[in-house]
């Protein structure tokens, strides 16, 4: 891969599907870091993560939507009200995460954790 900036950024908006779910990867809290031996995992719809930056900095929430066209991720509780009185969830970048508690609801998801871990 290339170190040229318009090289790395022209990567990631034309990335494959595959590459991108990789991209949206954010750290695991210190407590589930030493439980599964790994530093970050893909975030996830359900996973709970608590935001670090930003005007919702300190809020922890569930994940309501993983968006991977735009890079963007939506926490529960995290929304902003529009002016014409509607609320809607503020896009998230995932480096500004910490997955606080996985879902586990997917078999192949433990499993991923168990291989790599």
């Amino acid at each position: 891969m290339s170190k040229q900036p318009r090289k790395q950024r022209k990567y990631i908006y034309e990335a494959p599907l595959h590459a991108r779910r990789k991209m949206m990867s954010a750290n695991l809290s210190r407590e589930l870091r030493e439980e599964y031996g790994r530093r970050s995992l893909p975030l996830r719809k359900g996973d709970k993560v608590e935001i670090l930056r930003g005007d919702f900095r300190g809020h922890e929430g569930k994940v309501e939507k993983v968006d991977l066209k735009r890079y963007r991720v939506y926490v529960e509780g995290a929304t902003i009200q529009k002016v014409d009185g509607t609320t809607v969830y503020f896009p998230l970048h995932p480096s500004n995460l910490r997955i606080v508690d996985l879902n586990l609801d997917d078999e192949k998801r433990i499993k991923i954790l168990e291989r790599k871990g």
